[in-house]
């Protein structure tokens, strides 16, 4: 019994020891791995690097300034072939494709197959008006005034009329159309039928800024609001030639200040739109530019805006069909100055297919307002 004792306190004992051993083995190995003070670092002020961030900021503002300057990736996707007119439009086709890819259009979406709605909402001793409701997108309709002259016969020639920021094709149109004039009445006094889209600046329930929320959610989902409303004109156009009275063959466009840009934009896309007044805007994004970049508005800032689709080069994307810019001698200098500077390079496109005629710069006396006499004596000459 005492042996046994003996025996296991012997055991305990031995066990008690590697214990130790062990213990110190493992506190050995913990203390060899145990990390350096922060002494035993390389340490430097962050604040000693901030000249490299000042220069990295440097950098980047000389690489975009070099990138607004530099021509050589436009004349790459554009090569002018200006042997005949038919040449030209060929060669503009990559400039236009790219130019689609920056906006997003065509927009995605399949087109739907509801029928579009003409409900007459007036008429008098010029025309018979009616509501359109065109769909052409997923849960998106083409919305607008539809005018029927009473002294057509037969086919007559459709004209888009683009109303501008703020505006509606019933302030471009009612009561005396305000700075629109005769943008809207015009047309149908001279026997055209007459399309006025309404595209989007406010709506009753949303923020102020619901054009820029809108546009910056669509750039999210691959398209843009310069994108759709386009396509709110160019799919419309797709069902109006399809009505009786409307001749295909023949379609125009005038517009005012934002409408001015669709009516510039439009046409550099749709071939079909055989002539096209632009008034109060050409140039003015590029003198926005020039003076502060960020004082663009949002939905004119799509890929390369400044760099391949400067206004004058999208009417490469016109021509040989007819366009005319218009700029008010008293309108505000930012609406009327750079555009003057820019119109000789869009007039170059015509010249040296010598179709001069098919282009003008106007600066009429008035100010921010659409200059009948000019655009219908323009139109009545190409239409």
């Amino acid at each position: 019994m005492m042996r046994a004792n003996f025996q296991g306190y012997c055991n305990l004992r031995w066990l008690t020891l590697l214990l130790c051993i062990l213990g110190q083995l493992l506190a050995g190995n913990i203390l060899a791995q145990a990390p350096a003070t922060s002494a035993d670092y390389f340490n430097q002020k962050v604040a000693d690097s901030d000249p490299l961030r000042t220069g990295q900021a440097r950098e980047l503002d000389a690489y975009i300034k070099s990138l607004a300057t530099d021509r050589s990736r436009f004349e790459k996707i554009f090569q002018p072939d200006y042997s005949s007119a038919e040449a030209f439009v060929t060669s503009a086709q990559p400039l236009r494709a790219e130019f689609c890819d920056a906006i997003g259009y065509p927009p995605p979406g399949d087109r739907p197959t509801t029928p579009a709605t003409f409900t007459q909402i007036g008429e008098d001793s010029l025309g018979v008006y009616y509501r359109a409701m065109i769909p052409i997108l997923p849960h998106v309709h083409s919305e607008g005034i539809y005018i029927v002259p009473k002294s057509a016969s037969g086919k007559r020639p459709l004209m888009i009329s683009m109303h501008g920021g703020g505006g509606s094709p019933e302030v471009a149109l009612f009561n005396g159309g305000a700075n629109y004039h005769d943008m809207v009445r015009g047309a149908v006094k001279r026997g055209y039928v007459v399309y006025a889209p309404q595209h989007l600046f406010r709506a009753a329930e949303y923020p102020d800024d619901v054009r820029r929320r809108i546009d910056d959610r669509m750039r999210l989902v691959g398209t843009s609001i310069t994108a759709v409303e386009i396509a709110k004109i160019t799919f419309a156009i797709d069902q109006l030639i399809e009505r009786p009275e409307v001749d295909a063959q023949r379609i125009g466009m005038v517009g005012l200040s934002y409408g001015g840009y669709y009516a510039l934009v439009t046409p550099a896309i749709d071939s079909r739109i055989k002539v096209s007044v632009s008034s109060c805007y050409f140039g003015v994004q590029e003198g926005r530019y020039e003076a502060d970049e960020l004082s663009v508005p949002t939905d004119f800032r799509f890929a390369n805006r400044m760099t391949l689709f400067n206004d004058a080069d999208l009417v490469a994307l016109i021509c040989p069909r007819a366009h005319q810019i218009q700029a008010g001698a008293t309108d505000n200098a930012s609406h009327r100055e750079k555009g003057a500077t820019l119109a000789p390079r869009a007039a170059e496109f015509y010249e040296r297919l010598k179709l001069s005629d098919r282009f003008q710069h106007v600066i009429f006396k008035g100010g921010h307002e659409f200059d009948d006499a000019s655009a219908w004596a323009f139109v009545e000459k190409h239409l």
